[in-house]
């Protein structure tokens, strides 16, 4: 069964894994994870702690959010229905969690094209009112890339497994993505993407560009602002939601796309944290 999530799991913190809901509070003892998995054909059974949590966990998938205990956790990915996680196709590797915190651990190929994990803390800070927050990251590989608006690189040599973060005025804007240190041919767009109000729109290109088989993956997080008469959750609560992975070129353009309004303002991520 594709991406099943196995229940039984003795530890409060793995019982996690199998209760996913659409909105998790983070509390002053615990994370909020969420897992992506973007190493392409290579279904995967994810053990944690030495316990099977994830069965056949496909490529682009999104496992989460899992409200966890504040701690480190053991991980490894196996092939399908491996008896143990003795002979792991990635791991075992230690991931640890503080407190309050969003977290996106990401399975993926490093730009040489070898298996690999990262660690990201989600920006979940509020935003102001009228604004929504991107957060672009290059888990592919591939070489870097540059975010044009128009003629002009508003971000330059994104390269794996950096990401960038952007607050962006709400509403719909174009850009184009081009190999790093060029202007032209595109290789991505341009195309149009929504940048919605209080929402952390999170896009990963992941797969190879050898294999000619990259790809796009979006999560979202709401919640970062709420206009009168809502409630923000700020970094205390996280409404978080778990999309369909989304492939194609509108919204390989929508990972550029923000740059338009940064005016090359760009955040280089908090913390990536490395197997």
């Amino acid at each position: 069964m594709r991406k099943t999530l196995l229940a039984g799991a003795t530890a409060g913190a793995l019982l996690a894994f199998g209760a996913v809901t659409p909105a998790l509070a983070i509390s002053d003892t615990s994370a909020d994870l969420s897992v992506l998995h973007g190493i392409p054909d290579t279904p995967v059974d994810v053990y944690v702690n030495g316990e099977l949590t994830i069965d056949d966990f496909q490529p682009g998938d999104l496992a989460g959010p899992l409200d966890l205990p504040a701690g480190d956790y053991e991980v490894a990915l196996t092939a399908p229905d491996a008896a143990d996680a003795s002979s792991p196709v990635l791991g075992p590797i230690t991931l640890t969690l503080a407190a309050n915190t969003s977290y996106t651990a990401v399975a993926h190929l490093t730009e040489a094209g070898d298996p690999t994990a990262t660690l990201f803390t989600n920006d979940i800070s509020e935003t102001a009112a009228g604004e929504g927050r991107l957060t672009v990251r290059h888990v592919a590989a591939a070489p870097a890339v540059d975010i044009l608006a128009g003629d002009t690189a508003v971000v330059e040599g994104l390269a794996n497994p950096d990401e960038a973060t952007l607050d962006l005025a709400a509403g719909t804007v174009s850009a184009s993505v081009v190999a790093a240190g060029t202007t032209s041919p595109a290789l991505l767009g341009p195309a149009d993407v929504t940048i919605a109000d209080g929402q952390l729109t999170i896009v990963y290109a992941w797969g190879s560009l050898d294999d000619d088989n990259l790809a796009l993956a979006v999560q979202t997080i709401d919640g970062l602002y709420s206009a009168p008469g809502g409630v923000n959750s700020g970094t205390g609560g996280q409404l978080a939601q778990q999309d369909a992975m989304m492939q194609g070129g509108l919204l390989i353009g929508g990972l550029v796309a923000a740059a338009v309004l940064a005016g090359g303002g760009v955040l280089i991520a908090r913390s990536v944290a490395r197997r």
